[in-house]
């Protein structure tokens, strides 16, 4: 199937993306570990001088995909499904749901949960003044923004491109499907090769940034419970064991080690609101969830659109500029993730799904979670702010530890500790698949040994830059990563609309399911009875003279009768 290797070390692979992928993987870790000050220099000054075009052109594709995502689970185009008209959804909503918010944003979501509504808390351009009432409720509506609807948006529309040309148009599960409808044959040649390797670097080196965030915080938690000191040595003992399981869990499959993993992490993730819940400042918590979610969504359309263009400094670019760059170069890892476990839903259904649960759920985290630090500051609980500013790995066990009795913040600390390392997992597990999908051209079934080599890859990676030092270089680096990808994003979404076109004449009860040839083929109404030997179309109960039928042809695309 389109240059896909039959036989050798790259059967079953794209030889030529997963050599030149392998070729830059090597490139760049030589970098990063020979002339790590010479890249660190170079990233450093092409993010200076790329910073004015990005705070407003990251705004307004951030804002446009939102915008096309929400008309996609809305407009004419909401029951086409992503599969054939028959398909039922592969997993279930509760299996669905779980892999959808573990794989998006676990383990970022433990990090910057407590650490950004505190530093927002002690400065951001919308509110003035030392001690401001308004600071905590501004701190969590700017968090709400940066992980909230845009966040997921990005992902929504690039899973729902790929799930819609693999699933339903049978053209191969990668990014490259989606310029089909542009670029026809050219597709599977080198233009397609460019495209999925962009993705595959992103995602490689996305993955291997996340995962040495998350084994740094890992070891404060461990530091914290048991003393153990967080140093490098304890670190790589960590990736060695997380890559080890991770390895074991996605060789045995998504219906088996992935799905199960992904289902603990939201057990384990309700259990930990539970605990803040009721031995935390419950009211208040409950308050704050529904104040700033309100706030946020009154104030969604401004900051969607905010540019920091009359504010001094670098806030901006330091926050918005920062998420939004870092979304859109996730998005080849969480949207082919997020495409490979919704087939057979429906576009309405995907889009609220994507788009709508785990947002809610994100609210409820951050609300909770960054809820509990605001107030142990706010209240003098605790110096938390200042911690923060110190070592951000410990912002989390900090907060944990304010919760009365000490029993709870330790039980709380190292549930924590535990939902890192599953989340670690699941971020491992989902980017082993995605490169290999890549590399397969598509393909949802993947050797063991190509499986087993780019999880040691990952872990050898992240190893690496954990000794080097290099995760802040790199992260800098894959943002700036991500201009070009928002380029493509966009060629992507114009084929996806070529693509849609067709949809016009998908079985609906009262439309056609074919075009109409003949002016003989559209009759004023429906007989009563219909002779299956008849030449004529078949046609659904509809009324209304021949001009209003033709008009209703062309109305939208939608399930098959039989599933209504």
């Amino acid at each position: 199937m389109y240059n896909v290797a039959t036989r050798g070390p790259f059967k079953g692979l794209n030889p030529r993306a997963a050599f030149l992928s392998m070729l830059g993987v090597l490139i760049i870790t030589l970098l990063a570990i020979y002339r790590t000050a010479e890249v660190e220099q170079a990233v450093v000054a092409s993010r200076a001088f790329l910073t004015p075009l990005l705070e407003w052109y990251y705004v307004v594709v951030m804002a446009f995909f939102l915008a096309m995502v929400i008309w996609l689970g809305t407009g004419r185009y909401k029951n086409v499904r992503l599969g054939h008209d028959e398909e039922v959804p592969e997993f279930t909503t509760l299996s669905w749901l779980a892999m959808l918010f573990a794989a998006g944003m676990g383990v970022g979501l433990l990090f910057w949960a407590v650490a950004e509504p505190l530093s927002h808390y002690a400065g951001n351009p919308f509110v003035i003044g030392d001690n401001n009432p308004m600071a905590a409720d501004m701190s969590m509506v700017l968090t709400y923004f940066h992980w909230g609807l845009n966040a997921w948006g990005v992902f929504a529309l690039l899973a729902l491109i790929l799930a819609y040309f693999g699933f339903r148009k049978g053209q191969p599960l990668a990014l490259r499907s989606a310029l089909h409808p542009l670029l026809g044959k050219h597709t599977h040649g080198w233009a397609g090769d460019m495209v999925d390797l962009l993705a595959i670097l992103a995602t490689v080196f996305g993955i291997v940034t996340t995962l040495g965030l998350g084994v740094q915080q890992f070891g404060a938690g461990l530091e914290h419970i048991t003393g153990l000191v967080n140093s490098t040595t304890s670190q790589l003992f960590i990736t060695f064991a997380l890559t080890l399981i991770a390895i074991i869990s996605v060789v045995t499959g998504l219906h088996v080690g992935v799905q199960r993993i992904s289902q603990a992490n939201l057990w384990l993730s309700v259990a930990l609101l539970v605990l803040l819940l009721i031995w935390g400042p419950t009211q208040y918590l409950l308050s704050l969830v529904v104040q700033s979610t309100g706030t946020y969504f009154q104030n969604l359309l401004s900051l969607s659109f905010y540019t920091h263009a009359n504010q001094p400094g670098d806030w901006h670019a330091n926050w918005t500029v920062f998420y939004w760059g870092w979304w859109l170069a996730w998005a080849p890892f969480v949207g082919l993730f997020i495409a490979r476990i919704s087939r057979g839903r429906t576009l309405r259904e995907f889009v609220f799904g994507v788009l709508l649960i785990p947002t809610l759920i994100t609210f409820v985290w951050l609300g909770l979670l960054g809820g509990t630090a605001l107030y142990a500051e706010t209240t003098g609980l605790a110096s938390i702010a200042e911690q923060v500013a110190e070592n951000l790995t410990r912002a989390t066990f900090i907060t944990m530890a304010t919760l009365q009795p000490a029993a709870i913040g330790w039980a709380g600390a190292i549930l924590i500790t535990v939902l890192i390392a599953t989340y670690l997992l699941t971020s491992a597990n989902a980017g082993i698949i995605v490169i290999n999908t890549l590399l397969a051209h598509g393909a949802t079934d993947h050797r063991p040994v190509h499986l087993i080599l780019w999880g040691l890859a990952i872990g050898l990676l992240t190893a690496v830059l954990l000794l080097g030092g290099g995760l802040e270089t790199l992260q800098g680096a894959v943002i700036m990563a991500a201009l070009p990808f928002s380029l493509v994003m966009l060629v992507m979404a114009v084929g996806l609309l070529r693509g849609l076109q067709d949809e016009r004449y998908a079985p609906r009860p009262g439309e056609y399911n074919i075009i109409p040839s003949e002016p003989w083929q559209i009759p004023d109404r429906l007989p009563e009875s219909y002779d299956e030997e008849d030449s004529a179309p078949s046609i659904a109960d509809s009324e209304g003279s021949p001009e209003q039928e033709e008009h209703r042809v062309g109305s939208g695309a939608g399930e098959h009768p039989s599933n209504n």
